[in-house]
């Protein structure tokens, strides 16, 4: 039975209750203020207050589609609910459960007593938001968001009266109501700790949820991270700080030939050598992040395999210990072939480019397309000049390497004490001011494709004979180094030099000159094709007029007869250096004649006759104020940009601030 203060509590709501209904006037001093309101609000959703029977609920649909979407909540209210009626160890009591929508969800109670009261909404799909029944626990905590209990009279409707009902509401991560739970029962069974109670599990249960939301969000990343892991085209793998795999990912196990159980819980020592496990080891104790360094795995065959690795410390958010760490890796050749991409290690001249009509270059360009076909080593000879670059590329691009590497090396253009480990590459360590981790030489960037050694008659002789055992064996070692690196490689070389009187001079060697001679090429110099002269004089003119923005009207035998009559010494690449002087210093619209050639090309014979011929008095020009006038007008073409007139001139900016102090040209600059 409830307290006599409960009972005369009950008797003031009755009358408040009367005097809003039959009046619609609210007595504050008898209600509460949160019950006023309620009230008010009840009256103008024109509910009844003296009705007996409330029937608002959902289809078998829609409860369905509603217990669906909010599965995870009744999941984890319904523990709480069960604690809760087992806490209170009584009949006579009912916990229901809700969503923000004041349908219940889930009930658990007294079974007799909701047979008895059928008509008070408490069946699972039923509604007891304020604007279905009034005033109520839910209804009420759903409309103002706070907890309440609501005692007796104080319900709208008549025929709750003999009730009382708690009720909290349950908010999600964002502070959103998402349902409430409640407890109610006859009027005399009330329990001043009832609200307190239900508060208490409304809070377990919005923990309990969190608490499933951040697992659930955790099962999905790591899902998402296994996901990732085993699709990346990079090996990965995670230690400890014992140096023990955690982790694998996919390409890492077929990289190295293992299952997932062959390496997992064991020592990284399995899958690296001795000397990359004891770098592994130190980075641990160091902290510090390690990227691109060149270590050697070994798959399950024991075989050794080249990788490029990058490491990082796997540290905890708080304490920044390190508790790991993540190990990425490539095949070294694989990142090799990516580096020969990006920096543009390939042909780019084909058969096609080569410029000439004559039997003799035409005969060439046949012999070394035959020669493109097989893979035998090739050795270009030819006077500087003639275009062994240009054949190197096109033998490539018609061979079957052509989508594979073409790395190129002037042996020099570089310290002949550099030449070897640009070849072979270095191994950590191997002399002072190696890059840490070692480099890859140009035969291992050019594995699979062409390798082309320009000058090879400047070679030194001790990188010579390092160079005859790559040729022979296909192997390569790294200076410093002992692990043998197989290399698949075409190798063409090419010299201006007669490599015979350097062999007779002791200056090569005699079985690395046979080694490359297997396929031997010979140049014709542009004295020898005569007839090529003109070709090549109109295509460069029409490639240098386009690129300075000069018109040129025509050319004149005269022109042609003076380039063609002059011996040229440094062969196409003198010519073309001559048509663009010319066509820097003369006018736009410009004729070209004999009269426009640099002095060092007319012939003193030939100049005669043209002065004979066409009567000509004007003074001669020498080569130096040829340059002087083409330097000039360049720089005023361009208004001063000493950039611009470097690659006009196909001069470096250093070259050309010497010849502007030696010309007195820099007023020309202001």
């Amino acid at each position: 039975m409830p307290g006599k203060k409960l009972l005369s509590q009950n008797q003031g709501f009755i009358k408040a209750w009367e005097l809003f209904t039959s009046k619609g006037t609210i007595n504050r001093k008898l209600v509460r203020d949160i019950i006023a309101d309620s009230w008010l609000r009840s009256k103008n959703y024109d509910v009844d207050p003296w009705t007996d029977r409330i029937e608002i609920q959902l289809t078998s649909e829609q409860l369905a589609a509603k217990r669906q979407q909010f599965s995870l909540l009744i999941k984890t209210a319904k523990h709480f609910m069960e604690s809760m009626h087992k806490l209170v160890g009584s009949t006579g009591l009912i916990v229901r459960l809700t969503d923000k929508d004041g349908y219940i969800l889930e009930f658990i109670g007294d079974k007799e007593l909701i047979e008895q009261c059928g008509n008070l909404n408490l069946y699972i799909g039923c509604n007891v938001k304020e604007e279905s029944i009034g005033t109520n626990a839910i209804g009420t905590a759903l409309a103002t968001g706070q907890s309440i209990q609501v005692l007796g009279a104080e319900h709208y409707c008549k025929q709750y009266h003999k009730w009382t009902s708690s009720a909290s509401p349950i908010r999600d991560e964002n502070d959103e109501v998402m349902g409430v739970i409640s407890m109610t029962g006859p009027y005399e069974n009330v329990h001043p700790h009832t609200l307190g109670m239900v508060v208490a599990a409304a809070e377990a249960i919005e923990n309990e949820m969190k608490l499933e939301q951040t697992n659930k969000q955790l099962q999905t990343a790591n899902k998402h991270f296994y996901a990732i892991m085993e699709s990346i085209s990079e090996g990965l793998i995670t230690i400890n700080n014992e140096g023990i795999v955690m982790d694998i990912n996919l390409f890492a196990r077929r990289f190295l030939s293992l299952n997932e159980e062959d390496i997992v819980g064991k020592s990284i020592r399995m899958v690296l050598d001795k000397a990359a496990t004891y770098r592994i080891l130190k980075i641990i104790n160091s902290h510090k992040k390690y990227e691109e360094s060149e270590v050697y795995f070994k798959n399950k065959d024991g075989r050794r395999i080249s990788c490029i690795i990058s490491v990082t410390p796997i540290k905890d958010m708080s304490t920044q210990q390190v508790e790991g760490i993540v190990i990425t890796f490539k095949e070294a050749r694989k990142v090799h072939k990516l580096v020969n991409r990006i920096v543009g290690a390939e042909a780019i001249y084909t058969f096609d480019d080569i410029i000439g009509e004559s039997k003799k270059i035409k005969d060439t360009i046949k012999i070394a397309s035959a020669a493109a076909d097989n893979d035998s080593t090739i050795l270009l000879m030819g006077e500087s000049g003639t275009g062994k670059e240009m054949f190197a590329h096109s033998i490539h691009n018609k061979s079957p390497r052509r989508n594979k590497p073409f790395v190129f090396l002037n042996c020099a253009a570089i310290p002949r004490d550099l030449v070897a480990t640009e070849l072979f590459g270095y191994v950590d360590g191997a002399f002072t001011g190696a890059r840490r981790g070692g480099h890859p030489g140009k035969f291992e960037l050019a594995d699979g494709g062409t390798i082309f050694l320009d000058e090879i008659g400047d070679m030194p002789l001790e990188t010579q004979t390092s160079l005859l055992r790559v040729l022979e064996t296909k192997e390569i070692v790294r200076i410093g180094g002992h692990d043998v690196i197989p290399t698949n490689v075409r190798v063409i070389a090419a010299t201006h030099k007669d490599l015979n009187k350097e062999v007779e001079l002791g200056n090569f060697r005699k079985d690395l000159y046979y080694r490359l001679n297997v396929m031997p090429i010979h140049i014709p110099p542009l004295r020898q094709r005569k007839k090529d002269i003109k070709v090549f004089i109109d295509y460069f003119i029409n490639k240098t007029s386009i690129n300075l923005g000069k018109k040129i009207v025509g050319v004149s035998n005269s022109f042609y007869e003076g380039m063609i009559n002059y011996n040229w010494p440094g062969n196409v690449r003198e010519l073309q250096n001559v048509v663009q002087m010319v066509i820097n210093i003369v006018d736009d619209n410009t004729t070209l004649a004999y009269e426009h050639l640099p002095a060092n090309i007319k012939s003193e014979e030939f100049s005669k006759e043209m002065l004979q011929d066409n009567e000509v008095s004007k003074e001669l020009m020498t080569l130096e104020e040829i340059e002087k006038m083409a330097i000039y007008k360049t720089i005023q073409a361009v208004e001063g940009n000493i950039v611009l007139t470097s690659k006009i001139l196909g001069i470096g900016r250093s070259t050309l601030y010497r010849k502007l102090d030696k010309y007195e040209l820099n007023d020309v600059l202001k």
